[in-house]
């Protein structure tokens, strides 16, 4: 667990694929948020028990579409009656109804804690980031940012090589990621390990160029 100020932040590597799961737990009120209930739903709701014994969870925000992000989504809204979030444009393609489509720049109020929405096209049309800062720690430290299957150590998602979406993916990770947030923040992406801008930000000319 990483316990960052008013808010800890629980990873769990689920499924085949090895899935990253994100449990957020707002510590003055008790609300919870998890980031793709990807599979493994067990597992899934003993995580959410860490970080409340009664089980509470509040909400169930998926990063995109892809079925490897949605296998414990159905079992665990059931289980807990989680509200579900989703971006717009993905929403429909999700195995239960999206209470709350998503769009860019809107904020999801977690306790007294506030993720901004990033929408980042291209690894599939609704794809989002989740961003969340700890205002105690000043404009440069404090960010944290969950990327699903956008931005990954060493390179943006999967476009299928089509360079529409690769363009339009690398543009978004550049203008609302890249030009706007410290060199500190903290990347937590959908699969394996996390990074930072900082760490990221001199391969983005080499990105672009490959193509990929």
């Amino acid at each position: 667990m990483l316990r960052t100020g008013p808010l800890e932040i629980r990873a769990l590597s689920v499924g085949p694929m090895d899935n990253n799961a994100y449990l957020l737990t707002c510590r003055s009120t008790g609300a919870q948020l998890l980031i793709d209930a990807a599979a493994e739903p067990e597992r899934l709701q003993a995580l959410i028990a860490e970080g409340s014994p009664a089980g509470r969870l509040d909400l169930i925000v998926t990063t995109h579409r892809h079925h490897d992000h949605v296998g414990a989504l159905a079992a665990l809204v059931e289980a807990s009656g989680a509200r579900t979030a989703a971006g717009a444009e993905d929403a429909a393609a999700l195995p239960v109804p999206t209470d709350r489509p998503l769009a860019h720049g809107e904020v999801i109020e977690l306790g007294d804690q506030r993720l901004e929405v990033i929408a980042l096209r291209g690894h599939t049309p609704g794809s989002i980031a989740l961003l969340w800062h700890d205002d105690a720690q000043g404009p440069e430290a404090g960010h944290h940012l969950f990327t699903g299957d956008s931005l990954f150590p060493g390179g943006v998602g999967n476009t299928d090589r089509d360079p529409q979406r690769f363009a339009q993916l690398l543009g978004d990770v550049e203008e609302r990621v890249f030009d706007r947030l410290p060199d500190a923040t903290a990347v937590h992406p959908g699969h394996g390990a996390g990074t930072t801008l900082d760490a990221e930000r001199p391969a983005l000319p080499g990105w672009r160029e490959r193509g990929w």
